[in-house]
């Protein structure tokens, strides 16, 4: 079935504002029309959380504040049953206590928000610093085979922007959506422009319609809510279209899986979305998201001041990866280099891709990364190539 979409105006004053990336957070949820948050305070992503907390009460929203994460994830999920859009934000360590409710959300198919801000890690690590460690682990982090969205910011407004994305994704998708930001976007203040319209998204529905299961090809049910009159049943084991256990029966198993993984695999290059800088003659293509992107920006200033054509390709979305935005970006370069906050996730997602011996420059200091980063390990490159 096919999502709604309406527009609406915001319910946050439309105008220029001067916001740090996790009140932007906050802000674009609001605008979504996110009207529950179940969370618990973690740093860097604390500042979401004391935000919606006035958000919701200026909204009639409802605010929960969890004994751990593991609950926030859980009273997400029965909210968004309920007919909420929920959200929660969290970091690494949060992140992980979650894994087990993801793959509940990612089986029962509920719309739910994560709004992750990646500090240094693993473990507690530094709880102040950067990272950008976590992106294999929203989408393998619980067992078995599920699909989910992740988008990565790299400004402030684009923390509003796809935070409000994020939410229409999740309700047309009935998938579980992250926003990967980190702690250098999340802490940077920038200035944000919130509009006087913005585009909602809400599940699709038909009355007497399984929950679980369709007939069209998008793969995608319909979704009701506890109290308008569907029966209902929500279980995290196999089931088949209308929620019942099934858990011996191979054919329902492998059927639930497939559209579960082929709903958003299917439609990847309508979700996936990347930009492209100086690309068009370039020898040498930086791929880099969030905030290693800004600073990719600063090295290919410099590289192009002396001569060398450095482009640089930007995945919007990490997951679906944009496959056929690389390929076609990629066609023609000479080298590919991947500079990320962790010790190389995207740049093996890259070499997967493009088949191809890639340059990855990893920064695990719990600094953000630096374009002297970027500059020495591609002049490295080229002095190697010659």
């Amino acid at each position: 079935m096919k999502h709604t979409i309406e527009k609406v105006k915001s319910p946050i004053k439309p105008g220029e504002y001067f916001l740090m990336g996790d009140e932007a957070s906050a802000d674009g949820a609001i605008a979504a029309g996110c009207n529950f948050f179940a969370g618990y305070p973690i740093t860097p992503a604390s500042e979401i959380m004391v935000r919606m907390v006035h958000r919701l009460r200026e909204t009639d929203g409802s605010f929960i504040q969890m004994e751990d994460e593991i609950g926030s994830i859980c009273a997400m999920i029965g909210a968004s049953w309920a007919g909420s859009k929920a959200m929660t934000a969290t970091s690494g360590p949060g992140l992980s206590l979650m894994m087990e409710g993801l793959g509940y959300a990612a089986i029962t198919e509920a719309p739910i928000v994560i709004v992750d801000v990646q500090r240094a890690g693993p473990a507690t690590g530094q709880a102040t610093r950067p990272g950008s460690g976590d992106v294999f682990q929203v989408k393998y982090g619980s067992h078995g085979d599920y699909e989910i969205i992740a988008l990565s910011p790299w400004s402030v407004q684009e923390v509003f922007d796809l935070t409000l994305e994020a939410f229409n994704l999740a309700e047309a998708y009935r998938v579980p959506v992250f926003v990967l930001a980190d702690e250098s976007v999340g802490h940077l203040r920038e200035r944000v422009i919130v509009p006087e319209e913005v585009e909602r998204w809400n599940r699709p529905f038909a009355s007497g319609a399984p929950p679980f299961d369709t007939d069209d090809p998008n793969g995608i049910p319909s979704m009701p809510a506890f109290g308008q009159g569907e029966h209902l049943l929500v279980t995290g084991s196999t089931h088949d279209g209308k929620g019942y256990r099934k858990t011996q029966d191979a054919a329902t198993h492998e059927k639930l899986v497939k559209r579960l993984v082929g709903k958003i695999r299917n439609a990847a290059d309508e979700i996936s979305r990347c930009e492209t800088y100086q690309t068009d003659d370039a020898d040498i293509l930086i791929v880099a998201y969030g905030f290693s992107a800004r600073a990719s920006l600063d090295a290919i200033s410099e590289f192009r001041s002396k001569g060398v054509k450095v482009g640089l390709f930007r995945p919007v979305t990490l997951w679906p990866f944009p496959e056929k935005g690389l390929l076609e970006t990629a066609r023609g370069v000479k080298h590919i280099v991947v500079p990320e906050m962790n010790y190389g996730q995207v740049s093996r997602e890259v070499e997967r891709i493009l088949h191809r011996e890639i340059t990855a420059l990893p920064q695990v200091d719990g600094e953000g990364m630096r374009p002297g980063t970027i500059v020495d390990g591609i002049e490295q490159l080229i002095g190697r190539a010659k």
